[in-house]
């Protein structure tokens, strides 16, 4: 599993590094993603998704030093929540930095998850960028639970599939609270 791992990672990155975009698994469902630094890749996963800009993305980061990286001031409660947390999850943070500006929220916030999926860690850490995870729908569509019902035109719009993990199911997204600088928490989705 391993070396197909390092070789799914590698065919990635190179898509990834020409601002391609992605459809990839992650420790959630199956995503779209692209470098979250580079706002053309971002601006294709809007088109494809036939999205709004003003509807943000998550960012998926691989370790708790890229996270701090991309915001301004993470609350010490966030690491006290992803240390815990029994499922996948999403944090809402105040001014991120270094980032697309297309991915941030008019608020000025972005969602970001510290990912615990090997190959997201692996291509995260090559990368040594935030990656774009969004689900493989179209806007306002059901999210796929498994890749057997991601959509045709998905497929056709990005540049490279991983060939990894086809087999799962996964009906959980993750859960999303922001946390503000004042302290201030939201549970947006358990």
């Amino acid at each position: 599993m391993t070396e197909n791992i390092q070789k799914e990672v590698g065919r990635a990155l190179e898509i990834l590094r020409e601002g391609g975009i992605i459809l990839y698994p992650t420790d959630t469902v199956w995503g779209i993603g692209c470098d979250a630094t580079d706002p053309d890749a971002v601006e294709k996963i809007y088109q494809l998704k036939k999205r709004s800009e003003t509807k943000s993305m998550i960012c998926l980061v691989s370790r708790d030093a890229m996270l701090e990286r991309h915001v301004e001031m993470v609350p010490e409660l966030a690491y006290d929540l992803i240390d815990v947390a029994e499922k996948p999850l999403t944090i809402v943070y105040d001014k991120p930095k270094r980032i697309a500006a297309n991915l941030i929220a008019e608020d000025n916030t972005l969602a970001i998850r510290v990912v615990r999926n090997e190959f997201c860690q692996r291509l995260i850490d090559r990368l040594k960028k935030p990656l774009v995870s969004t689900s493989a729908n179209l806007a306002g569509e059901p999210t796929p639970r498994s890749f057997g019902e991601i959509k045709e035109h998905i497929f056709k719009g990005v540049d490279y599939v991983v060939n990894l993990q086809r087999k799962n199911v996964n009906t959980t997204p993750s859960s999303i609270i922001k946390l503000s600088e004042d302290g201030a928490v939201t549970v947006i989705r358990m």
